[in-house]
């Protein structure tokens, strides 16, 4: 009977393992999305800054689901040094810079939700500097350099440049001069990229060397005033600990003293630890993990795989794990997805005092414990998650070039969808 029992069980978990994964590969098992068209317009003006013209045929292949409609997108461009960022399409409702993780993005927020086979064709421009390298490739000349963005798992189907021929000397790879422009058209398979280069005479435009030697050595214009100001900042900081410390022993000994007259002192220090380990992307719609977050930024699902205390006679036995004693979050040696919490604390403790009693004349004394106790609770929470940016999303995630010129289209959002 137990026999069939366990039989019956399994098969049950072996259909559902089955239906799981069934629904996995639905999910997983052909592209989300697919760029039909990827056009960008390059004009130089005459101070060497870009006018750029981004225009984009984005088709939606999958919408069901948890994936959810796509509302709105982030495009990475290629460094801070923008201006005049203007939206050229009436679905989109708001234009914006923003930055995350040291890259700076354009915000697009559609007009309405996109849903499974809708194509979202939109455009904007932009004005960006410190783009090009002097001297490079032979005293005289400048160059610019340009990669658009390529993407983890989605194809591109035509991508197109149309670079601005006028006062060009040279130029790779090998183009058609169409209406003024120089214009190369290929095709990207996800993970696929394309490089151009554009070279001029030094004095075709207002080239300056000093922007030629931000954009080589990967600094922006103000990092020697940031320099002295974190400087000053330091040295600030510095001549406050060193005034302040003596207060804070003192604090410190007045603290105890306070304790003790209330009939506590603080014992031994008491170590706690947890081991954590977190999902590379959401179990729940497949969104990628974001460091240091317990739960998914898209549908709000744990982040969470497992959870284990660790027994202090198994931790003394790592030394990974014992080289943490104070409270905090640590990566546990390699593993890019597993967590200590450290929580350490010094528990109040009753102290002995003496108490007196009288009855007439006569008095008598005797030392024993406090006839009260206090108890006092604290939580402390401390979390973090591994950051897997290796592509996935929407978008996927693409590798930065020379110059960051990446682009980074990612579905953001899951609404559900609108009621008919």
């Amino acid at each position: 009977m137990r026999k069939r029992a366990l039989l019956l069980l399994m098969s049950l978990v072996l259909i559902v393992s089955v239906i799981l994964s069934a629904k996995s590969v639905s999910y997983a098992g052909g592209p989300t999305d697919e760029i039909l068209n990827y056009t960008i317009t390059v004009d130089v003006n005459e101070d060497a800054t870009l006018d750029m013209n981004y225009h984009i045929d984005w088709k939606v292949l999958q919408s069901g689901g948890n994936l959810g409609p796509v509302s709105w997108v982030e495009i990475g461009i290629p460094n801070g040094h923008c201006s005049d960022l203007t939206a050229q399409t009436d679905n989109i409702k708001k234009i914006a810079l923003s930055k995350k993780s040291g890259e700076v993005l354009v915000r697009i927020d559609f007009d309405k939700s996109y849903y499974e086979g809708e194509v979202i064709s939109f455009d904007f421009s932009l004005t960006q500097d410190y783009m090009y390298e002097m001297n490079k490739t032979g005293e005289g000349f400048t160059q610019y350099g340009f990669t658009p963005g390529w993407f983890d798992e989605i194809s591109v189907d035509e991508l197109v440049i149309k670079w601005n021929a006028d006062k060009v000397d040279r130029f790779t790879p090998e183009g058609e001069i169409q209406d003024g422009y120089i214009t190369w058209t290929t095709s990207l398979n996800p993970r696929g990229r394309f490089n151009v280069t554009v070279i001029y005479p030094n004095d075709a435009y207002g080239f300056i060397v000093e922007k030629y030697n931000d954009v080589a050595g990967g600094s922006d214009s103000s990092g020697d005033d940031i320099s002295i100001g974190v400087e000053i900042f330091l040295v600030m900081v510095f001549f406050v600990l060193t005034s302040l410390w003596p207060f804070v022993v003192i604090g410190i000994l007045i603290k105890k003293a306070y304790d003790r007259s209330r009939g506590f002192t603080y014992g031994k220090k008491v170590i706690t630890r947890e081991k954590i380990t977190y999902h590379e992307s959401c179990p729940h719609c497949g969104a990628p993990a974001k460091e240091r977050k317990d739960s998914c930024e898209f549908c709000g699902a744990s982040m969470i795989k497992s959870k284990e205390v660790i027994k202090e006679s198994d931790a003394v036995k790592d030394k990974e794990i014992m080289k943490h004693k104070t409270t905090g979050v640590y990566q546990y040696g390699s593993s890019p997805n597993v967590y200590i919490s450290v929580h350490a604390s010094r528990p109040k403790v009753p102290v002995s005092r003496t108490v007196s009693s009288s009855s007439g004349r006569s008095s008598s004394s005797s030392r024993g414990g406090s006839s009260h106790s206090c108890a006092h609770s604290s939580c402390a929470c401390a979390c973090a998650c591994a950051c897997a940016c290796a592509g996935g999303g929407r978008a996927g995630c693409s590798v930065k070039d020379f110059y960051n010129t990446n682009l980074k289209l990612r579905q953001l959002e899951l609404k559900d969808r609108k009621k008919a």
